[in-house]
């Protein structure tokens, strides 16, 4: 571990967004992990109470940069998926996984009707999941969809078990296209704000044009 963190440091230290060094990171890992659990079962725990105990929500989006704090998120207990792989990549950076943050585009080809007219699209740009460094090697996990949304949608809620990719599939239990990659953004050692920013700006304009109107109007 000492190799480790040695070689990845950059992905083990708090960040203005990665703040695991708060109170309620603290507390939310105390509440997961037991002293008799090794590393690679804190961090399955980890995944599985960031999947679930914090609800997916996309009617809720905000720009301001607090918003996408570890430790608000931890305060509202719900966000999309941008939030919740920046809370993920705090809680396995608290215990000493390197973890940095992956943007994609996805289509998703299920997205309910209320969805997609609050988005204006079933295209998802700057999806965002974890990449932890576990057993030597990178694995991408995807904590985004909350079993039970999961099930209310037919289709199966992600898991992790630290060495294979969790990424979301391309089809649902009936075998209806599910969600599919468009376009990689990169990884990054903590949310790259002005590009996530300008990125949804142009995706959904309306979203950001209804966050500064004027209170009056």
């Amino acid at each position: 571990m000492d190799n480790v963190q040695t070689t990845f440091q950059q992905y083990l230290r708090p960040t203005e967004f990665i703040d695991y060094n708060t109170p309620e990171v603290t507390a939310f890992v105390a509440a997961c992990i037991e002293d008799e659990m090794d590393i690679h079962e804190k961090m399955i725990c980890l995944y599985f109470k960031v999947r679930d105990d914090i609800w997916y929500d996309t009617h809720n989006i905000f720009f301001e940069p607090s918003f996408y704090k570890a430790s608000n998120t931890l305060k509202r207990e719900f966000g999309y998926c941008i939030p919740k792989a920046v809370l993920l990549a705090a809680v396995a950076r608290k215990i000493g996984i390197p973890a940095r943050l992956g943007y994609v585009d996805v289509t998703n080809h299920i997205a309910s009707e209320k969805i997609i007219k609050r988005m204006g699209s079933n295209v998802f740009v700057f999806h965002s999941y974890t990449d932890l460094y576990m057993h030597g090697k990178w694995v991408k996990a995807t904590p985004a969809f909350n079993r039970a949304l999961c099930e209310k949608f037919n289709v199966d809620p992600l898991d992790f078990d630290g060495h294979n990719d969790s990424m979301f599939q391309q089809y649902d239990k009936a075998g209806h296209k599910y969600m599919e990659y468009i376009k990689d953004h990169g990884k990054f050692d903590d949310l790259p704000y002005n590009k996530m920013i300008k990125t949804l700006k142009k995706a959904y304009p309306h979203l950001y044009e209804e966050q500064i109107k004027p209170r009056d109007e």
